[in-house]
């Protein structure tokens, strides 16, 4: 019998396969890790409504939008039309200035290709009598700082609009032979040698100024009749009104007419000459108003 400590224990052979031990799920060990998890995604945000908007912003928009529309409207309405002397919604027009002595409009005297314009004696007085028609309203008055007088602005149907030669003008219908208008400008030609001094003057001045309008505002061959001779009713200066009669497309008319020359402080005085036409004869009335409410400056 062989010793017991001779015995070698015996041993599975090499190849036999580990036998596979399967732990419960219970008994599964595993290592914590936190938890990856992505957050849940915010909800949008809810629509604005228009009591969501704070009042400033409100006032702010509000502003702009004011701002813009004033300065459309200022360049929309009165772009190139209102002199920078005029006050603040004064609806008249900036033209040229007169023309010098060299143009054909400016001089009284005529050239050698034109007929002498003969006016009848001047009357050293006469009242302006009423005009027939009616009195378009004052809405305004012009101050025309270029010749330094103040007169009217009439209401509807005048207009202001660039009229050349004039300063300022105020106007109704087409820019056409008989004209409708009412114009301020200095007087037309070279100044006078020296300063008119009395009232005869100023009335000699005016009579050259309508001898001016008839060669320029009515078809030739017209002629006139006084109506008025008068001294204005402030500062030095006279008052004529006459009225014109003149055959266009073989038919007779007539105008009422006026000029004024005023004393501004030059040697050379202010002029304003308002011409209405028959067509326009129930503004005649408006003649009476601005002999009476032109003033110098």
């Amino acid at each position: 019998m062989a010793d017991v400590g001779d015995q070698t224990p015996s041993m599975d052979s090499p190849t036999t396969p580990f036998r596979k031990i399967v732990l419960p799920a219970a008994e599964t060990i595993g290592t914590d890790r936190p938890s990856q998890q992505l957050p849940p995604p915010l909800p949008p945000p809810p629509p604005r409504r228009l009591g969501d908007i704070p009042v400033r912003v409100v006032y702010l928009f509000g502003a702009i939008l004011a701002t813009v529309l004033a300065v459309f409207l200022i360049f929309t309405l009165f772009s190139g039309d209102v002199p920078a002397n005029q006050s603040q919604g004064e609806q008249v027009a900036r033209v040229a200035p007169l023309p010098s002595t060299s143009a054909a409009l400016s001089s009284v005297t005529p050239t050698a290709s034109e007929s002498p314009v003969v006016l009848p004696p001047v009357p050293e007085s006469k009242t302006y009598e009423n005009l027939p028609g009616t009195a378009a309203a004052v809405i305004g008055t012009i101050t025309d700082k270029d010749t330094g007088i103040s007169y009217p602005r009439l209401a509807a149907p005048w207009k202001a609009r660039s009229y050349p030669p004039y300063a300022v003008a105020q106007r109704i219908g087409k820019v056409e032979l008989p004209f409708t208008v009412i114009g301020s400008a200095m007087f037309p030609g070279e100044s006078p040698e020296k300063k008119p001094a009395t009232n005869a003057d100023y009335r000699a001045l005016a009579a050259e100024g309508v001898r001016w309008t008839i060669r320029t505002q009515y078809p030739a061959g017209a002629t006139l009749s006084w109506t008025a001779s008068k001294k204005i009713a402030v500062g030095k200066g006279w008052t004529l009104g006459y009225k014109v009669t003149f055959t266009q497309d073989g038919k007779e008319q007539v105008a009422q007419a006026m000029v004024t020359v005023v004393e501004v402080g030059k040697t050379k005085p202010a002029m304003l000459l308002a011409s209405i036409p028959e067509s326009d004869k129930a503004r005649w009335r408006d003649l009476n108003t601005l002999a009476e409410q032109v003033r110098p400056l």
